[in-house]
């Protein structure tokens, strides 16, 4: 098994530090909380790092003027995924739903009709995100949205350290142009996991892409990382 993905020291992140500075920076309330949690320390091992797969469904891909509609999260480590602590939410857009996107995630507008807005729900959101490193298939979607939308509602942003199961993909499968024949590989979700022969789900629902994320990074951790390393040679 190689294990390739060790970052120079010049790349490494001390989100613990950050947290501790927006933590002094945040407005009251539910965000400066999570702030003040504080975050696990860069020299803790992947193998004891608490870990929460998070998915998103949205109404499009752009966060400026998209919305979340659905997250999933599911709790797991290196080895087990938790899935007595996963959780669900849906969230009423303030947008009308496009044929495109429901076609997509197949949430309908009368399945959204009674949930409530995100506003009323961040705060539960945020609760279970707390001192957690964030597992996510693509951090451009997730990360973005969750800071969009505490942009809007607390005022001030969310950050949150990330395994990116897509750009581990991508570091272990992509080689130099000089050494490329063919086409590229898929990032998909569904294709990276076939490469493991991981079962395979139906796409485009919040906590079936969370589990999926979550076996997705437990295969790749197996493959590619060393589970004594520091986190910090993997977050970002």
């Amino acid at each position: 098994m190689t294990k390739p993905l060790l970052k120079k020291q010049e790349d490494l992140q001390d989100w613990q530090e950050m947290f501790a500075q927006w933590a002094e920076e945040a407005p009251e309330g539910p965000l400066k909380r999570y702030y003040q949690a504080g975050m696990i320390a860069p020299q803790t091992a992947l193998q004891d790092t608490p870990l929460l797969a998070l998915d998103l469904e949205t109404t499009g891909l752009d966060p400026s003027q998209d919305e979340i509609i659905s997250l999933g999260l599911i709790p797991l480590n290196h080895k087990i995924i938790r899935c007595q602590g996963a959780k669900y939410w849906m969230a009423k857009p303030e947008c009308s739903l496009n044929a495109e996107s429901v076609t997509i995630h197949e949430i309908t507008h009368s399945e959204l009709e009674e949930a409530p807005r995100l506003h009323a729900i961040l705060d539960e959101i945020l609760l279970a995100l707390t001192h957690q490193v964030i597992v996510v298939h693509c951090v451009a979607i997730e990360r973005q949205f969750l800071l969009k939308a505490s942009m809007k509602i607390y005022g001030y942003p969310l950050y949150f350290p990330v395994l990116d199961t897509m750009d581990i993909e991508r570091q272990v499968t992509f080689k130099p142009w000089w050494k490329r024949f063919g086409r590229r590989p898929s990032l998909r979700l569904d294709a990276c996991r076939q490469r493991y022969k991981l079962p395979r789900y139906k796409a485009h629902h919040a906590l079936t892409d969370a589990l999926s994320s979550a076996e997705l990074l437990q295969a790749q951790i197996a493959y590619h990382m060393d589970p004594k390393a520091d986190i910090s040679n993997y977050w970002i």
